[in-house]
């Protein structure tokens, strides 16, 4: 008996001891790993809502917080902050109910809709951070170019000289690429964190969908 066949019966009979994984094992095994992973997203929002609100109150009181202080009691400010507050709540709120929805065992096709239901929520929760990141920035920017005094000087003695156009295009300049490049930073932190697990989700479900075929 050569090399090759003794290759094949070694092979046979480790094929034989491996265990037999049957459908209800493997939808059993894609389900956890699903609960799973929906769990940490639950448990990541939370965190990082903890995150901003800890970052905001240690810089409440610093000197880079002057000029927004003199705008956070404007009604537009108040507004847009509990607006905020309250769509991050509702969002956690869904990542949870999602939790409670994948947690419970159900049928594959059952399970496919709420991992697909999930990867639209983490995807909403994403886009709305950024676009309220950019809105409630410029809106910042706007108010203090109003109401905060050190600018409203600047402001003066660039127009005292005929230098307002330039006043303006450096002002606003400055902020809109501070803003995108913190949009980009924003970006990227989602897209590794909830990423990484949207990716494995969406390999639970095509394995499911691979099986149910």
């Amino acid at each position: 008996m050569d090399e090759l066949d003794l290759l094949k019966q070694d092979w046979k009979r480790k094929e034989q001891e491996l265990p037999k994984l049957s459908y209800d094992d493997i939808h059993k095994m894609i389900w956890k790993r699903s609960s799973s992973i929906v769990k940490w997203i639950f448990v990541i929002s939370i965190l990082e809502f903890l995150f901003w609100g800890l970052i905001s109150f240690t810089l409440k009181d610093s000197e880079g917080m002057e000029a927004y202080n003199s705008i956070k009691d404007l009604t537009l400010m108040k507004v847009l902050t509990y607006f905020g507050n309250a769509a991050l709540f509702v969002f956690i709120l869904l990542f949870f109910m999602n939790y409670r929805r994948i947690s419970t065992i159900d049928n594959a096709k059952t399970l496919m809709k709420n991992i697909l239901r999930t990867r639209k929520t983490v995807n909403y929760y994403v886009w709305f951070n950024l676009v309220y990141f950019v809105i409630f920035s410029f809106v910042i920017i706007f108010l203090e170019m109003n109401y905060d005094e050190q600018l409203i000087q600047l402001h003066d003695e660039f127009a005292a000289k005929g230098n307002e156009t330039m006043f303006y295009t450096v002002i606003y300049g400055m902020s809109f690429i501070f803003v995108i490049i913190f949009a980009v930073v924003i970006w990227l932190f989602y897209r590794l964190i909830y990423g990484i697990l949207l990716k494995k989700l969406n390999k639970n479900y095509k394995e499911l969908k691979q099986i149910e075929v």
